[in-house]
């Protein structure tokens, strides 16, 4: 299975940058991880947010394919633990589908459209982040949960 992680706008920090390809590089040890930044909407400060959101969800629902197992990194979504997140991430590979997605939206969350298309919904944090920084910690709770998948010493109880 391929998982995805697809993000709209991008990186600007370079230490964070550098700090989600290294936990990238490592995820190629477990499976097929790949990346896909949508460019920032252009002149979105003139938009309105509901109008920014369908625009951006456009942009989101042209990448997935129908067989996608989509999944949004969303603040209401389920919380899970490290070890509840790695069970997770085995019952989504055990589906024998293709491809797994994970998207994070845009600064004003996601259309009601990717909403409907989504299969599940993920929380990261109760707490508020911004997008960049969401990439690195999702990409390291991802390589964290298939370290726990196989029982490698990086996640201490």
């Amino acid at each position: 299975m391929t998982i995805k992680l697809l993000s709209v706008g991008k990186t600007d920090s370079k230490h964070l940058k550098s700090l989600t390809d290294e936990y990238t590089k490592r995820l190629g040890h477990f499976c097929k991880f790949t990346t896909t930044v949508i460019p920032d909407i252009k002149n979105s400060k003139k938009l309105e947010q509901n109008i920014q959101k369908i625009k951006e969800g456009e942009l989101i629902l042209k990448r997935l394919k129908s067989s996608d197992i989509v999944i949004l990194l969303d603040e209401n979504g389920k919380h899970f633990t490290s070890k509840g997140f790695a069970k997770f991430i085995q019952k989504q590979l055990n589906t024998g589908k293709k491809q797994l997605v994970f998207i994070i939206g845009g600064p004003y969350g996601f259309s009601e459209e990717v909403y409907q298309r989504a299969n599940y919904k993920v929380a990261l944090s109760q707490m508020t982040f911004s997008h960049q920084m969401v990439r690195l910690f999702f990409t390291e709770q991802l390589y964290r949960a298939f370290s726990i998948l196989h029982n490698q010493p990086y996640h201490h109880d």
